[in-house]
Formats: C-alpha cells, sequence, structure tokens
C-alpha cells in the first residue's frame, strides 16, 4: 500500500476545505451565494471598465447636456453631456481600488498590531492599547476629514487614510483572537522546543487566527467603499474629473437633481447594491468560518457532527 506523504495530505486537506466552504456558501447561505456573483461582476465591470464602457469617462457632448435615459445614453447624460453609464462604470474601478487596497492595508496593520499586543502583552501591549484606545475615541469622519484636509484629495490618500485608520480600530478584534489561544498546548510546545517569536506568530498563531482576518477583510470591503463616497460627496475625496459615485451624487448631482433626477438616481442605486452585497457576502463568510455562530451541534469540513442520542446508539 502506497504510503501518502504530508505535503500531500495537506494539500487535498486545504483544496477540501476551500471546496466544502464554497458548497456550504451555495446551501447554506443562498442570499451570501447570489451576493458574491454580484460582487464578481462589479469587480470584472472595474477591471474591463475599458472595453465595458461606450464613451470615455470625460468625454463632454455640450449638444447631449441633461439628455434623459434614451437609446445614445441609456442612463442619460450629466449637465456636461458625458454618459452617465460610462462615467459609472469607471466608478465601479474606482470603488474596487479603493475597497480592496485600503481593506487589504487595514488587515495587514490590524493583524500586525494585534499579534504583537496579544503574544507579548505586559509594558508592549499596555503602552500600544493606550493609543488604540485614545485613537478610538475620535469619531472616524473626524479623522478621515482632518487627514484629507491635510494630505489633499487624491486616490493613494484615501486608501492610506481608510486603511490606517481602520486599521487601528480592528487591531483590538485580532488581538483578542490572538489572547483566546494563546495558552493552547501548541504553543507552550511551540516555546518549549525553542522556537522563535517569529516563527511561533506566522506559523502557529496566524494560521489559527484566519478566520477573524478574513471576516475583517470582507466585512471592511463595503465600508470602506462607502466611506470614500462619502468623502468624495464632501470634497475631499476623489478630485474631478475622475468619477466616483460619491462625487457623482455630490457639486453637479445635488443642483441638478429636480431637473435631471438621474444623475443622483443611478449613482445612488450603485453604490446601495454594491454595499449591500459586499456586507451580505462578508455576512455569509463570517457566519461559515466563525465558530462561535456554528453553535455546538454545528460542522466543519463537511464533517456532521453526532447528537448525543447517535453516540449512545454507536
Amino acid at each position: 500500500m502506497k504510503a501518502t506523504s504530508p505535503i500531500a495530505a495537506q494539500e487535498r486537506k486545504r483544496h477540501s476545505f476551500l471546496v466544502d466552504l464554497f458548497l456550504r456558501l451555495v446551501k447554506e447561505k443562498p442570499l451570501g451565494s447570489f451576493s458574491g456573483v454580484l460582487v464578481i461582476i462589479f469587480f470584472f465591470v472595474g477591471i474591463f471598465a475599458d472595453f465595458l464602457a461606450p464613451s470615455g469617462y470625460n468625454d463632454i457632448i455640450l449638444a447631449d447636456r441633461l439628455s434623459p435615459p434614451s437609446a445614445k445614453h441609456i442612463l442619460g447624460a450629466d449637465n456636461l453631456g458625458r454618459d452617465l453609464l460610462s462615467r459609472i462604470i469607471y466608478g465601479a474601478r474606482i470603488s474596487m481600488y479603493v475597497g480592496l487596497a485600503s481593506s487589504f492595508i487595514e488587515t495587514s496593520l490590524a493583524t500586525f498590531i494585534g499579534l504583537i499586543c496579544g503574544w507579548f502583552g505586559g509594558k508592549t501591549d499596555i503602552t500600544i492599547q493606550r493609543f488604540v484606545d485614545a485613537w478610538m475615541c475620535f469619531p472616524s469622519m473626524f479623522i478621515y476629514l482632518t487627514v484629507m484636509a491635510i494630505l489633499g484629495p487624491g486616490l493613494t490618500q484615501v486608501i492610506l487614510v481608510l486603511g490606517v485608520a481602520g486599521g487601528i480600530r480592528a487591531s483590538r478584534t485580532i488581538r483578542s483572537a490572538v489572547i483566546a489561544i494563546r495558552e493552547n498546548i501548541y504553543l507552550e510546545a511551540a516555546k518549549a522546543i525553542g522556537a522563535p517569536n517569529r516563527r511561533i506568530l506566522t506559523h502557529h498563531i496566524l494560521p489559527n487566527i484566519m478566520a477573524p482576518v478574513i471576516i475583517i477583510f470582507t466585512i471592511n470591503v463595503g465600508g470602506n467603499v462607502m466611506a470614500e463616497a462619502t468623502l468624495s460627496f464632501l470634497g475631499f475625496g476623489i478630485p474631478p474629473p475622475i468619477p466616483s459615485w460619491g462625487g457623482m451624487l455630490s457639486g453637479s448631482g445635488r443642483t441638478y437633481m429636480l431637473q435631471a433626477p438621474w444623475m443622483a438616481l443611478w449613482p445612488g442605486l450603485a453604490l446601495g447594491i454594491v454595499v449591500y452585497t459586499i456586507n451580505m457576502l462578508g455576512d455569509a463568510m463570517r457566519d461559515l468560518l466563525d465558530p462561535r455562530l456554528r453553535g455546538g451541534l454545528g460542522r466543519y469540513s463537511g464533517v456532521k457532527r453526532k447528537m448525543p442520542q447517535q453516540l449512545s446508539q454507536a
């Protein structure tokens, strides 16, 4: 009988976990599955905006200004005659950049701070957490507006501000997850054999807290998209003429809202659909990955737990 190498067994286990996670998402979370399909479509629209948009996002045709939805402009035109469908498609790219990049920075920073505080504890934890406490005393929008007023509007500035500010706040969740597993036997064994702290953090703690890390990333994508829209609406986000859904709602969108309601309707609808679907997908992933939400009779990796009566009869 041919022996199976540990590496091959680990790869099969990893693949089976991903397959099982996908199957559970489809079977147990139909709304989350549908939202995931819409999110994928949204990402592809942002990636291939240059090929999907009927025209450029800043192609001005003054003769078509404030044109209602028609065969030429499916969603109408704005006050400068620019095609709204094209600008919304290009706006999806901006939202994709901000949502993914800022969430990646936020999750990475939160994981780094949470690992350091949760594992080392003591004075290191106290010092860092007092700074986190002071940071959390200020409303998020106050921090966003203050930093953006100093740095100036721009895509890179928005991504950095949202990522760093959110990462400091989210570090509390990662810290709690690390503290919950810090005294486990396998970590005591790793310290007993002389494993350095860097190896313990990367090879033993980080893989066991991936569930909250993934949850933080998926849930915060929608929140960062909404935060970028809010900053652009207030004039501190993406500068014109680059299309942003929040920026399209502000300025000319408010000025011509009664005369051309489609200028505010379509960007607001696109923003609402995207944020809702991302949040639904994040909630579904949280329910599937968080062991506290599966209950005592839940299952993991496709293995159903037996009822006590079944165990007694076995």
